[in-house]
């Protein structure tokens, strides 16, 4: 199995400290590979190494033909085509996502826009979009300092649900690290639940 992880905290992690997404991830991957022994794991941190953004540079550059290309726009390219081909590459995918102001955070959003090309990750055909990122299961650690599941302030599971399922990515599980903010005990009860929930996942794989 090829692991693709993605990590998008600002927040680092180490020592057993720091980003709770990155953390519950790092947990989830670990379980993946001890039920896959001889599995491949890539690691993307984005908040260590963010992507860049997509700005009106990075889109003349993806629009120019590859042959009349300056260096400098060969090399953005070749960034976005890099996470690309870790992508397609992938039999699962872990994402770690901290709930940011009610959204992604900006490193995450930098990654999706680099993914998303169309020719490449999706095509539109006749009958509308059609993702071409197909057969990987996509595991994604929502990690938030209250509780949002299933309310109107859950912006990050729809959003991700639509964005992935649009590229073809349609069997996305979710593990939610919830209310880390709200006291010591919601904090151990929220990375207790979530570790009962990568192990229940892993069972049912």
């Amino acid at each position: 199995m090829n692991i693709l992880q993605i990590n998008s905290s600002a927040r680092p992690f180490a020592n057993g400290k720091g980003s709770y997404s990155t953390r519950i991830a790092n947990e989830l991957v670990q379980g993946l590979v001890a039920s896959n022994p001889g599995s491949t794991v890539t690691v993307r941190d984005l908040g260590l190494a963010p992507h860049p953004v997509l700005d009106g540079a990075a889109l003349q550059a993806l629009h120019t033909p590859a042959e009349h290309r300056t260096p400098e726009q060969s090399a953005r390219v070749a960034l976005d085509d890099q996470l690309i081909s870790e992508l397609m590459a992938a039999d699962a995918v872990v994402l770690g996502v901290p709930m940011y102001n009610f959204g992604i955070p900006s490193q995450l959003k930098n990654w999706i826009d680099a993914i998303a090309r169309a020719g490449a990750t999706f095509r539109y055909t006749e009958k509308g979009p059609q993702g071409l990122v197909t057969g990987k299961t996509v595991y994604v650690v929502l990690a938030s300092g209250g509780k949002h599941r299933g309310q109107p302030t859950d912006n990050v599971a729809p959003y991700l649900q639509v964005t992935l399922g649009f590229l073809g990515m349609t069997d996305i599980r979710f593990v939610y690290v919830e209310g880390v903010a709200m006291g010591p005990d919601a904090e151990a009860s929220a990375i207790a639940a979530a570790q009962a929930e990568i192990v229940r996942l892993l069972k049912a794989a």
